[in-house]
């Protein structure tokens, strides 16, 4: 039975991670393409600031092709929108028919992302949906993953989180109410090292940063 080619929206970060592992020993999909969008006026991954340089060595590290949706300083919805319909169908002519996303448990987010890739005739695939948090993140730790804190909440978590190694200590310093994989926005990681990559990315701390965004809304 021929694997259902699939491309898989790449964050950088730890759920996409553990995505690409679950799909990978799921004989139904081939993953082979990883797309992810980049803020192109800064060179870094829109949702969370990480240099482009630090992302297409990743990407190399999991010998898997990529690819980005170049986006501009401040996109709107309707921008992203617009770039993402137009790389979808590139992929889709060179014969994707799935999307994954290592989304958990943001219903609106799934349902957006669903509408918009039935418009395109996209299957989409969520291998971690509606999965235990809790458990998610001790299986990422137990599985041998490592990622480093790279962005956090201002509003949720105070500044010391970012640059944090995500170890069992990370999480049990969370405070009360913040989701252990940061699926609310908390925080967001960098995978640098797991089963799904070849070698660990090499990568430094260095300074941090304070950003606010005009537009809220974006899905990527």
């Amino acid at each position: 039975m021929a694997k259902h080619k699939t491309y898989l929206n790449w964050s950088s970060g730890k759920d996409s991670a553990l995505a690409l592992y679950y799909l990978q020993q799921d004989n139904r999909y081939q993953v082979d393409y990883l797309l992810t969008s980049v803020n192109a006026h800064h060179n870094r991954v829109s949702m969370h600031g990480v240099r482009r340089e630090l992302l297409e060595q990743q990407a190399l590290a999991t010998g898997i092709p990529s690819g980005t949706i170049e986006l501009p300083e401040q996109p709107s919805n309707s921008e992203y929108e617009e770039q993402m319909r137009a790389k979808v169908n590139q992929l889709k002519s060179a014969g994707y028919n799935n999307a994954a996303f290592g989304d958990i448990f943001l219903d609106d987010l799934r349902a957006y992302r669903e509408e918009k890739l039935q418009m395109l005739e996209i299957k989409t695939i969520f291998p971690l949906w509606k999965k235990d948090t809790t458990k998610l993140i001790k299986e990422f730790i137990t599985l041998g993953f490592k990622a480093v804190v790279v962005c956090v909440n201002a509003n949720l978590l105070d500044k010391s989180f970012a640059g944090r190694i995500l170890d069992e200590t990370v999480i049990r310093d969370l405070p009360d109410g913040i989701d252990p994989c940061g699926e609310n926005g908390e925080f967001h990681t960098f995978c640098y090292d797991g089963p799904v990559f070849e070698h660990p990315v090499k990568f430094s701390i260095c300074e941090t940063v304070f950003r606010e965004y005009e537009h809220g809304t974006l899905k990527s």
